[in-house]
């Protein structure tokens, strides 16, 4: 691939051709602008609706954890044109829900496009929590039950004990899980492509579209623009690290 995106168009002669279009084509840009305005907000909903849901699966018994993760695992797999099918039948243009709004007479719910920016947020986000859940849900078990009762005893509220302690402990492990969930939006395809197609320019829509366009096929630029991806994605991923080097650092 890395190889494909230095060729000239047609596979002829060599040179920075296909990253000069990718990075001066406002196409291009607009459809990794809004890959990453997408990626982070579903990051964002994702980690925040985790956060308390994990916490609250550590609160239930042995039992009940195992099948809440057993079915946040099962969740989280659930996504590509299956996943996009499903909130069609649910949530499209006569989607169940839908008409079920329209006949209660909640025409804002009735009114809300599925095949929009806020249609894929909400599809991306289904997968995102599920996954942000398996991933936080150890770290609160770095959270020693004494802790808590020392700072109960030395006075401390609970919201003075997350703030001081909880949530300083649970940090990297918060920082590293959005990393993942941003990098698992940016490349997600198959249910972004099954629900909106190309209507939407999204940089994964627009890749696969280059590899197995229905008029040509331009591999070059479209090795380029996965490059591109692959940077954005390395880049949030060396900066997750670095964030949690940094908070690690001041914690110890």
């Amino acid at each position: 691939m890395v190889a494909e995106s230095f060729r000239g168009d047609g596979g002829v002669g060599w040179g920075l051709d296909q990253y000069t279009k990718a990075l001066t084509s406002k196409y291009y840009l607009i459809g990794l602008k809004n890959s990453l305005v997408i990626s982070l907000c579903s990051s964002a909903v994702g980690i925040v609706v985790a956060l308390f849901a994990a916490y609250s699966i550590t609160r239930f018994s042995r039992r009940v954890r195992d099948f809440l993760l057993m079915l946040s695992n099962m969740t989280s797999n659930f996504s590509g044109v299956p996943l996009a099918f499903a909130y069609i039948i649910i949530l499209g243009s006569n989607g169940l829900f839908t008409l079920l709004f329209k006949q209660l007479g909640w025409t804002t719910l009735a009114s809300i496009d599925l095949f929009s920016w806020f249609g894929l947020v909400c599809v991306y986000v289904y997968f995102q929590v599920p996954l942000a859940i398996l991933l936080l849900y150890p770290t609160y078990y770095g959270i020693s039950e004494q802790w808590r009762e020392s700072a109960a005893l030395l006075g401390a509220s609970t919201a003075q004990f997350w703030r001081f302690i909880g949530l300083p402990v649970i940090l990297p492990g918060v920082v590293g899980t959005f990393s993942i969930l941003f990098a698992n939006a940016m490349g997600a395809y198959a249910t972004a492509y099954a629900l909106v197609g190309s209507n939407y320019n999204l940089i994964a829509i627009r890749i696969g579209a280059l590899v197995a366009g229905d008029v040509a096929a331009r591999p070059e630029l479209a090795g380029a623009l996965a490059v591109l991806l692959a940077i954005t994605m390395v880049g949030a991923m060396l900066i997750n690290e670095w964030m949690m080097r940094r908070v690690r650092r001041e914690l110890g």
